[in-house]
């Protein structure tokens, strides 16, 4: 089994405005880690990141758009770039992992109720064994509700989502080490 890490949004942008996401240095840590194990079996690493329009923080002319001083990409580590909450829509994504021989994706990044949980479900969708970990993606507080509880949410869902394959695999950063 093949597996590739998906970073998705994962942007200078992600830390501009008054509600920090939640554990966000934690997160860069957690990911960067996962990110060698996955290298280290052979696996590969996508950053995924978002293109807005202009005057959007993570338009591409602007200081929101690159990754996180914090990250640590490898040379050959692929780079795609999105303009939806769907990783997958209208980009190279489902290429790069066809042509790459992935059966397995883990799904990291920001924002746990967007474009997280829209990628997770298209990942599900197309038929690949999902890792989705419950340490492994962040968001805001919303005005609704705290960033924990959406995560904590969207962690159920996913862990028991409908889709051919089955649900998403939810555990620990440190459980899919192991098991990568």
């Amino acid at each position: 089994m093949r597996t590739a890490l998906l970073v998705i949004d994962m942007q200078q942008g992600s830390l501009a405005g008054p509600r920090p996401p939640h554990d966000v240095d934690g997160l860069v840590n957690r990911i960067n880690s996962l990110a060698g194990r996955v290298r280290a079996s052979g696996g590969i690493v996508v950053y995924v990141q978002h293109d807005g329009p202009p005057g959007d923080p993570f338009h591409p002319e602007q200081p929101g758009w690159p990754l996180l001083a914090g990250l640590t990409p490898a040379s050959d580590d692929q780079f795609t770039r999105k303009t939806a909450c769907d990783a997958f829509l209208d980009t190279r994504l489902d290429q790069i992992l066809k042509q790459s021989g992935i059966t397995q994706v883990i799904v990291t990044g920001w924002a746990t109720d967007f474009c997280v949980d829209t990628t997770v479900r298209s990942t599900l969708a197309r038929g690949y064994r999902t890792i989705v970990p419950a340490d492994g993606h962040t968001t805001t507080d919303r005005p609704h509700l705290a960033a924990p509880k959406i995560i904590e949410h969207h962690n159920f869902v996913w862990s028991d989502f409908i889709s051919p394959g089955g649900a998403a695999a939810v555990i620990p950063c440190a459980d899919v080490e192991k098991s990568v």
